[in-house]
C-alpha cells in the first residue's frame, strides 16, 4: 500500500464532506481561475499548474495536469521546459536567502 494512489484523485471531491459549503466555494473559484481562457488560455494555465505541482511535489497534480497539459496540446517539451522554469525559480528563491545567512555572519564579525 503506498501513501499516494493515483485512483485517489477521483475521490477530490470528498474533501468536502464534513464542510460542503467551503468545499463548493473552492470549487467554483478554482473552476473559473483555471477551467476557462481568459488573459491566459487554459493550456497555459495548465503549464503553470504542472509545474506548480512540481515544485509543491503533489503527486494528485502531477497526474492530473500533466493529462490537461496533454489534452489542451502541450508537448512533452514545453512541459518538462515549464517545469524547469519551476526548478530554477525554487533554486533562485532558495539561494537569495544565502543573503540572510550573509547579514548573521556579518553581525557575528565573519
Amino acid at each position: 500500500m503506498n501513501y499516494y494512489e493515483s485512483k485517489d484523485l477521483g475521490r477530490f471531491a470528498e474533501v468536502g464532506k464534513f464542510a460542503g459549503d467551503l468545499m463548493n466555494k473552492f470549487f467554483n473559484y478554482y473552476n473559473e481561475a483555471t477551467g476557462k481562457d481568459g488573459a491566459l488560455t487554459k493550456r497555459e494555465k495548465a503549464l503553470i499548474a504542472l509545474a506548480v505541482a512540481h515544485v509543491k511535489q503533489c503527486p494528485y497534480c502531477i497526474d492530473a495536469y500533466t493529462t490537461q497539459c496533454l489534452e489542451t496540446g502541450s508537448n512533452p517539451e514545453e512541459m518538462t521546459e515549464a517545469v524547469h522554469v519551476a526548478a530554477a525559480m525554487e533554486a533562485g528563491m532558495t539561494l537569495v536567502h544565502v543573503v540572510q545567512m550573509h547579514n548573521g555572519l556579518e553581525r557575528q564579525g565573519g
